[in-house]
């Protein structure tokens, strides 16, 4: 994993900020995330929810996709900001894997900006990932 300085205040805050820009006309629950990148930079999604549900994207893949194109396929950390601390969902936690390894940091934070720190590997032990494609 790449040695960047995380500011994980800014990329708390950032988080925070996306969500407030969330589209989430049906559940009510705005989701705002954070990717810092291993080239330094950070992007932001939220979650934009669709009439027909299973179109809805969550917040952790829109900045995620954002990151990716625009050339940064390596995630470094990431941080998720909800009202009561929520953790991303399982899809979201395949995604970060395939951009960031088990030991890269996860920021749960609230809106007042109370987070706990763990990894991604703390999330979703004993991933798949690409590496498991080339098993024979």
């Amino acid at each position: 994993m790449n040695k960047l300085t995380i500011n994980h205040e800014l990329l708390i805050s950032r988080a925070i900020e996306a969500r407030e820009r969330a589209y989430a006309a049906y559940s009510k629950y705005k989701v705002g995330a954070a990717v810092l990148t291993e080239d330094g930079r950070i992007f932001t999604g939220c979650n934009v929810e669709n009439a027909v549900y299973p179109l809805t994207l969550c917040a952790e893949r829109v900045a995620i996709f954002k990151a990716v194109s625009e050339g940064a396929t390596q995630i470094t950390a990431m941080a998720v900001a909800t009202a009561n601390g929520g953790t991303p969902c399982g899809s979201c936690r395949q995604v970060m894997r395939e951009f960031g390894d088990p030991s890269m940091p996860v920021y749960i934070a609230d809106v007042r900006g109370n987070y706990r720190e763990t990894t991604l590997g703390g999330l979703l032990p004993d991933s798949f990932s690409v590496k498991d494609l080339s098993a024979e």
